[in-house]
């Protein structure tokens, strides 16, 4: 399995006090028994917490601050060679029409042109086509590049820095619980991100609750009690009602129960429908009333293949809910790649994963370098 996490320097020893004996831990849950509650929506302006579950054993971490999710996972060579070739299979569209054009080229207008139209089949936009294409012209001028290949390095180079600010860690430990609100529209990979991120976090001694915050649907409930039951999480959820019911009761419950983090799922939302955002901005406030800090991350899933409506749907939902973060998932596949460089330019909100895949290996943290390389390979 991948790791996202490292642990950060600890401070010198301090005197300890002799060891207590503590219940050995134990699952959130049965592993066939998600647990359902059936609360009724609270108000808006004043919600009253709902009851919740006794408190349970969690697993213990060495101190609430050491855990990071770091953009350059630690990982077996194997399966960091794996997980390289996926991500390069998925992007080897846009890697054969870029890579091919520096092939015995002559460093003139035509092959600025043509690395231009390569650029926006790729997604980038045009305000980061044009970036890219006049911080090339300049770099080859003033390095007095005279050989295609170096252009393609000049071209690595530039790119990189481009999407590097998306390279941020996700720090964990920072609240108990961290409350991360994720959204997406139908079919963008959430309830899948969810589960796959769950099992890494319980991985490495952090528990977690899920919340069925998409009451719309069944289909998505009984998909986020899937998960549950393969990672042996409780889940909260309730058959019909307001879905901010759901995430205010899963918060208090994490709070009883001491459980580390708290993802809540939200129904799938077009940027364009502006009463169904209005429901994700209430869901947002009701949260806080639950836990005046919270939410600590607001995610949005987003699907690679969209091309720009991808780059519309981050300044929707960012403008709207304000976001902390973003996943890319499905860069498998027909996934073109230059989306992210649009992304970097017009809307730079942090890429913590990106996915190439089903597989729980198939959700890594994102790395600019490996990202461009897969690229430009």
């Amino acid at each position: 399995m991948f790791s996202f996490f490292k642990r950060k320097p600890k401070p010198e020893a301090q005197p300890t006090l002799p060891p207590q004996a503590e219940p050995a831990p134990q699952p959130l849950a049965a592993a066939a028994d998600p647990v359902v509650t059936d609360i009724p929506a609270p108000a808006d302006a004043a919600p009253q917490p709902a009851p919740v579950l006794a408190p349970e054993p969690v697993i213990p971490v060495e101190t609430e601050e050491d855990i990071e999710i770091v953009a350059a996972p630690a990982t077996a060579p194997e399966a960091k060679r794996s997980w390289l070739s996926r991500l390069k299979a998925g992007l080897s569209k846009t890697s054969s029409n870029l890579t091919t054009l520096f092939v015995g080229a002559r460093i003139d207008d035509d092959l600025y042109d043509e690395l231009e139209s390569a650029l926006l089949v790729s997604d980038a936009g045009v305000e980061a086509t044009q970036w890219l294409l006049d911080e090339l012209k300049k770099k080859v001028k003033a390095e007095r590049l005279t050989e295609a290949a170096q252009v393609r390095t000049a071209l690595r180079s530039l790119l990189i820095d481009l999407l590097q600010p998306l390279q941020r860690p996700l720090v964990l430990g920072r609240e108990k619980p961290l409350v991360m609100m994720i959204a997406g529209v139908n079919g963008a990979g959430k309830t899948t991100t969810i589960g796959k991120l769950a099992l890494h976090l319980q991985a490495h001694g952090q528990s977690v609750l899920l919340a069925a915050g998409d009451t719309f649907r069944a289909a998505a409930r009984e998909q986020l009690a899937v998960w549950g039951e393969r990672n042996n999480v409780a889940v909260i959820a309730q058959e019909s009602g307001d879905p901010a019911a759901v995430a205010f009761d899963s918060v208090h419950s994490a709070q009883a129960r001491g459980t580390h983090v708290v993802m809540i799922d939200t129904a799938g939302r077009l940027p364009t429908q502006l009463h169904l955002m209005d429901e994700l901005k209430k869901i947002k406030r009701v949260i806080a009333k639950a836990m005046p800090s919270a939410p600590h991350e607001v995610l949005l899933v987003i699907d690679g293949n969209t091309g720009q409506n991808a780059l519309a749907q981050v300044k929707a939902f960012d403008d709207a809910l304000g976001l902390t973060g973003l996943v890319v998932t499905k860069l498998d596949g027909t996934a073109k790649g230059g989306i992210l460089a649009a992304i970097a330019k017009t809307r730079p909100v942090p890429l913590y994963f990106i996915g190439v895949g089903e597989q729980i290996e198939d959700l890594q943290a994102f790395n600019a370098t490996e990202f461009v390389d897969a690229l430009l390979s």
